[in-house]
């Protein structure tokens, strides 16, 4: 069988790993495709939502609030701060996050505190948008 081996770090702990057909995951440019035998890479990625095909035919799905994606012919390494399995995810704490971001983005008294609020909030929408996606499957 064509596969290759997938790991999903978070700064806490491993998500995922295994054997897999195919990655889809949220590059900086534009949603990225990994087959085994890829071209080597490093690139950051976006948040949003890592999709994998496993071996079986089944499939995975993790939220990453971003971090750096290495590709080797034989190995693919998603490293991010946060990262959620896809049944983990909580739309409700999602929201009641997102709308605490937003009273924090409408109070914020510095251009830190604006950007930290910015990036909050454009993380939530992420995960909520790839909670949505999860749902549908």
């Amino acid at each position: 069988m064509n596969t290759i081996h997938v790991d999903v770090v978070s700064a806490e702990e491993s998500i995922y790993s295994g054997e897999a057909r195919f990655v889809a995951l949220p590059g900086e440019s534009g949603e990225l495709g990994i087959y085994p035998r890829h071209t080597p890479l490093i690139t950051r990625i976006k948040a949003g939502s890592v999709r994998i095909e496993t071996a079986d035919g089944g499939e995975e799905f993790v939220f990453v609030a971003g971090g750096i994606l290495e590709v080797q012919p034989d190995c693919v390494t998603v490293l991010s701060d946060t990262a959620i399995r896809g049944k983990d995810l909580d739309e409700e704490k999602a929201n009641a996050a997102k709308a605490a971001a937003e009273e924090a983005l409408k109070n914020a008294k510095s251009e830190i505190d604006l950007a930290r609020a910015q990036s909050e909030l454009a993380v939530l929408a992420a995960q909520l948008s790839a909670l949505r996606k999860y749902r549908k499957k």
